[in-house]
C-alpha cells in the first residue's frame, strides 16, 4: 500500500507472512511451491487466490467468531492465510508483477482485518455482553484502517514517512488472533484462558492509538522540512 511499483510477490508483510519468521517462511514457500505450480496449471490466477484467501478469512471470522467459537475461527482464519504465501508464489512463478495485484493485496487486507475486529465486535455485542471489548474492538477495527491510510496518503503526497509504528498491521493481527485461538480453549475446559482475548484487544487498542500519533507527527514533521526546503530552494533560485 502506497508503493505503487511494488509486485504482489514484493507487497508490505500480511498477516501470513508476519506469523512465520524468515525460516519457516522459506519453508513454507517450498512446500506450497507444488501446490502454486497446480494451481498454474489450472488456470487459477493469483488474483483468484487472494480472493479466495480473504473469503475464507472474512467467513472464518463471521462465522465463528460472533458464536464464541474463537478456536475454531482461528483455524480456518489461519488455514486461509497461507493464500498470502500461494498468491506471492505463483505470481513469482508466473513472472507478474503488477500494480494491480499489490493494489489488490492491499484492499482486501483491510477486507479482512474489518471481518476479524467486526467479528470480535459481533461477538461482545451480543452473548458476549460487554459493551466496553465491544467498543475496544471497533477501536482496533477503525484505528487499524486509519493506520493504513495515514502511511498511504502521507507517500501520496511525496513524503515517505519514514517511522515503524509500535503496533502495525502485523502486530495487530498475530496479537490478536493468538490470543483469539487460546482464548477459544476456554471451551475444551482450559481455566482462566478466555481473558487472554480481552487483554490483547486492549494492547492492541493502545499500540494502535500510539502508531497513529507516531504517523501523524512524523508526516507534520516531514511535511514542515519539504516545505521549508521547497522554500529555502525557491530565495535561492531568485537570487
Amino acid at each position: 500500500m502506497g508503493q505503487p511499483a511494488a509486485s504482489r510477490a514484493a507487497a508490505s508483510p500480511t498477516v501470513g507472512k508476519a506469523m512465520l519468521n524468515k525460516y519457516a517462511r522459506a519453508f513454507f514457500t517450498r512446500v506450497l511451491t507444488p501446490f502454486a505450480t497446480f494451481l498454474i496449471r489450472r488456470g487459477v490466477s493469483p488474483d483468484t487466490v487472494t480472493l479466495i484467501g480473504t473469503a475464507g478469512v472474512v467467513a472464518g471470522a463471521l462465522v465463528f467468531y460472533p458464536r464464541g467459537e474463537f478456536f475454531w475461527g482461528t483455524v480456518v482464519i489461519t488455514l486461509f492465510v497461507f493464500s498470502d504465501l500461494v498468491d506471492g508464489n505463483t505470481a513469482r512463478q508466473l513472472g507478474r508483477s503488477s500494480r494491480w495485484g499489490a493494489f489488490l493485496d492491499s484492499t482486501l487486507d483491510r477486507v479482512a482485518d474489518g471481518a476479524i475486529f467486526g467479528g470480535f465486535a459481533l461477538w461482545y455485542a451480543g452473548h458476549g455482553n460487554d459493551n466496553v471489548l465491544c467498543a475496544v474492538s471497533i477501536f482496533c477495527l477503525a484505528s487499524g484502517q486509519v493506520v493504513s491510510y495515514t502511511k498511504a496518503r502521507g507517500e501520496s503526497i511525496g513524503l515517505p514517512v519514514a517511522v515503524n509504528g509500535l503496533v502495525e498491521r502485523a502486530e495487530r493481527l498475530v496479537i490478536s488472533l493468538v490470543a483469539a485461538g487460546f482464548a477459544g480453549l476456554h471451551k475444551f475446559g482450559v481455566p482462566g484462558i478466555q481473558w487472554l482475548l480481552p487483554v490483547a484487544l486492549w494492547i492492541v487498542a493502545a499500540g494502535s492509538l500510539v502508531t497513529l500519533i507516531q504517523r501523524v507527527v512524523t508526516v507534520r514533521r516531514e511535511s514542515a522540512e519539504a516545505e521549508a526546503a521547497a522554500a529555502a530552494q525557491g530565495s535561492e533560485a531568485a537570487q
